[in-house]
């Protein structure tokens, strides 16, 4: 199998940005809209693109643009919340007229449309680009989503793909949806995110126990339990 994915490079530009718009989605789950002329040449071109959050100029996490607007110069993105963490806490009382700054994405991994079928999985981090993902196939792909968050029950998972969801309660439960997954016949895609020492056990479950290639993979680190500000893709 031959590899489609396109890697794409952005200018990183710093934008200054205040907040237009604040909902609380779940208990444990915000969304923040960003307004500002700076983002009139904003771009993500993949929906698991990553802006930098600039908490402080020595504090910087990883946020996935949810969604945006260049015209009416607007960028949504959520935040998962934890019990503990800089962006948590700055999430948990964020309100119209703040100011943020945020740089990037940096680049773009760009998956095609047409593979045969997708496997969307994660935690709540993961819950920004799945949704994004699902909203953006097509009527014709066929897409397996499992997600262990409690937030995701009370979060729509709007799709015109043809969509099997599944709403796992723990990490545990998780892990064994996906190694008991028979993936289908035929090219499909498969990507995760989630917390550290998990996704390593979903690359061990996906690339040795599965055989699936790993050009039509991608299994990211999105956070790691005792660490801030940590992403690797494994």
């Amino acid at each position: 199998m031959s590899n489609r994915i396109q890697r794409v490079r952005h200018e990183i530009k710093r934008r200054e940005l205040q907040v237009a718009k604040v909902q609380h989605l779940a208990p444990d789950y915000v969304s923040v809209t960003f307004k500002g002329e700076t983002l009139h040449d904003f771009v993500s071109a993949s929906y698991d693109d990553h802006v930098k959050f600039m908490l402080s100029d020595d504090d910087r996490r990883d946020f996935t643009p949810r969604s945006y607007d260049n015209v009416a110069g607007e960028l949504t993105i959520e935040f998962a919340l934890h019990a503990t963490g800089a962006a948590s806490d700055w999430a948990r009382q964020a309100a119209v007229g703040q100011t943020a700054v945020i740089a990037g994405p940096r680049g773009s991994m760009i998956i095609p449309m047409d593979y045969d079928w997708y496997v969307l999985t994660g935690d709540a981090t993961a819950l920004p680009a799945i949704r994004r993902r699902l909203e953006e196939l097509p009527r014709e792909a066929k897409v397996t989503v499992l997600v262990a968050a409690e937030s995701a029950v009370s979060l729509p998972f709007r799709s015109e793909a043809q969509m099997a969801l599944q709403l796992l309660d723990s990490q545990e439960a998780l892990l064994a949806a996906i190694r008991a997954l028979q993936l289908p016949a035929g090219d499909g895609f498969f990507w995760f995110a989630g917390e550290a020492s998990v996704a390593a056990q979903v690359r061990d479950a996906v690339f040795v126990d599965k055989g699936h290639p790993r050009e039509a993979a991608r299994i990211s680190a999105y956070w790691k339990q005792g660490a801030s500000g940590h992403h690797e893709d494994l």
